[in-house]
């Protein structure tokens, strides 16, 4: 009888990620069937160490020609495939920093993969990291034009890019100041993007009340209208981040919480294209 063959993604990364070395079950709750099998291991070069994450799904496939099927299927959906797998590689580390009282532990994203790969194997072969067939579907960050699922490299990209090189200029010359409240937006962000809503509230209020306060302290006024804005938001995300904490088991508002956050980067955005201009009162 041929080996039952398992479909996987693979991602590695060019440092340890914190877990140990083994194997974890992933359940959605207590008591439920587990979603993944994830396989942590640490590859130890002459001079530094890798991290490999192996998401396999525990529901064996008879024959090969359904795993095909499954990586066309994952590749056809290209970044929300990769999207979903990377949420659950993120909710391990989340987790591993929470349960190592880590605080320098962090999620990950696809850019800084030295490779991300899907495919399948027999059990034997990816609880070892090995497998049968596999795709590779990105190059690693050392190229910019980045092919299959991250096709990046667009114009938008590049000018993107060359938008944060010069804030960071700015920043480290001491020419504009940074907020706190930018600083709030992006862990907002990290937490809505990864499902944890009460936590993205809690912080999108501070980044709110921070964001009124600091940005009419700069008197911008381009940001005049923008500013009233995310104070009239302000007061319905203040509702969202009670809720979170109420104890009710309410779980708050992500489409809201979601729109004010995208109104307050706007905002962010805005300043910084002004840079230090359009400064009504010093």
């Amino acid at each position: 009888m041929p080996p039952q063959l398992f479909v996987f993604v693979q991602m590695e990364f060019p440092w340890a990620l914190g877990p140990e070395d083994g194997r974890y079950l992933l359940r959605a709750h207590a008591g439920g069937e587990p979603e993944r099998v994830l396989v942590a291991q640490t590859l130890e070069y002459e001079r530094s160490s890798a991290g490999r994450l192996t998401l396999i799904d525990p529901v064996p496939l008879p024959a090969e020609h359904q795993a095909r099927a499954w990586l066309e299927d994952f590749e056809r959906d290209g970044e929300r495939s990769l999207k979903d797998a990377l949420a659950l590689v993120n909710r391990v580390l989340y987790l591993h920093r929470i349960a190592a009282a880590d605080p320098y532990a962090h999620e990950l994203s696809a850019a800084q993969a030295l490779a991300i790969r899907a495919g399948w194997g027999s059990g034997d072969q990816l609880a070892s990291g090995r497998f049968t067939h596999a795709r590779e579907l990105h190059a690693g960050p050392g190229r910019r034009e980045r092919r299959g699922l991250l096709g990046l490299g667009s114009r938008r990209a590049r000018a993107s890019a060359l938008a944060s090189q010069e804030r960071l200029v700015a920043l480290l010359g001491a020419r504009v100041p940074t907020l706190s409240c930018e600083e709030l937006a992006l862990r907002a962000r990290l937490d809505l993007d990864q499902g944890r809503t009460a936590l993205g509230a809690l912080e999108l209020d501070s980044a709110l009340r921070s964001a009124v306060a600091e940005l009419r302290a700069e008197h911008h006024e381009g940001l005049a209208l923008r500013i009233d804005e995310l104070e009239q938001l302000g007061a319905s995300v203040a509702e969202q981040s009670r809720l979170a904490l109420s104890g009710t088991g309410a779980v708050p508002d992500r489409e809201l919480l979601g729109h004010a956050l995208t109104r307050l980067e706007s905002a962010l955005r805005a300043r910084g294209a002004m840079g230090t201009k359009d400064r009504g009162g010093g």
